[in-house]
């Protein structure tokens, strides 16, 4: 039978290796009575380095509140081994924002997903430089906002935007969004804007990236997923795949196969964000895959 997502709990840790982690951890939560049932970890090294681990549990026997098993591991566990970690609860849906500009494909699969339970999120609302998407986002019962976002008025519609996401977003997703955030903007949720690139990054950055890789004459397309820093395109990238073109393929082959890269691409970045499936580490990630 597969675990209830309601009763399911997630542990995620980064810490300096060293013996009797995994240990410490699973003895902990035995002897709080919950049930594993899922674990895994990297290490950077043999000896020395540093260690990732994602561990997933069952409540329903918890003998505890939720704070004071957070208040517990921090001091029996957490502490003695210098451990940055983190506890979520299921039962708590993360709120995702949406924005976008005009290509509706990574947005509707998002939202076709949503709409299938595929992605246990709460969506508040989905924010767009353009109008054009009002009617098709409307239907699936989600607020549509629309701000204009010019070069001229960035500041005063990123003002506006923030005020639009004041508690009511955990993490955005920008599912072709063509406009640049600004640092400050960015700032305000440090690893918690995922972007989809239509290129194999660091291949291709910035505008167009199509039309590069059909001028370059690449055999390979891709598409990426990242989270997004204040540099354009560079930050710690999550999930990306790959599709072959030929010599026969113009600019528009390469972008319908790409469109179907980003949207597949993006849906399972968001899945592993929503389900804890990510560590940063420097600029990179640690991504435990189901």
């Amino acid at each position: 039978m597969l675990p209830t997502p309601e009763t399911t709990a997630r542990l995620l840790v980064t810490c300096p290796d060293r013996p009797g982690i995994v240990s410490a951890v699973t003895s902990f939560l035995y002897h709080h009575s919950v049930n594993i049932t899922e674990l895994d970890q990297h290490a950077t090294d043999a000896t020395g380095g540093t260690l990732f681990l994602r561990l997933e549990f069952q409540t329903p026997g918890l003998d505890v509140s939720h704070a004071a098993l957070t208040q517990a591991f921090d001091e029996g566990v957490g502490r003695h081994f210098e451990m940055d970690w983190h506890i979520s609860f299921a039962n708590r849906r993360p709120r995702m924002a949406i924005f976008v500009s005009k290509h509706d494909h990574a947005l509707m699969e998002l939202l076709w997903r949503w709409q299938r339970g595929e992605l246990r999120a709460d969506i508040p609302l989905v924010i767009s430089n353009h109008d054009a998407l009002r009617a098709e986002v409307e239907r699936f019962g989600v607020r549509f906002e629309h701000v204009p976002f010019s070069r001229d008025s960035q500041p005063g519609d990123e003002a506006k935007i923030l005020e639009l996401l004041a508690d009511q977003a955990d993490f955005l997703v920008l599912a072709r969004f063509m406009r640049i955030l600004s640092g400050d903007f960015v700032s305000h949720y440090p690893h918690r804007i995922i972007n989809i690139h239509h290129s194999f990054l660091p291949a291709f950055a910035g505008a167009d990236p199509y039309q590069q890789a059909y001028d370059k004459g690449v055999k390979l397309i891709g598409a990426t997923a990242h989270y997004v820093t204040a540099d354009l395109d560079q930050g710690p990238i999550i999930d990306q795949d790959v599709a072959r073109v030929s010599h026969r393929d113009e600019v528009d082959d390469l972008k319908r196969m790409g469109r179907d890269l980003e949207r597949q691409v993006l849906a399972r970045a968001v899945r592993c964000h929503l389900e804890d499936r990510i560590l940063i580490h420097g600029n990179k990630t640690i991504v435990f895959n189901p």
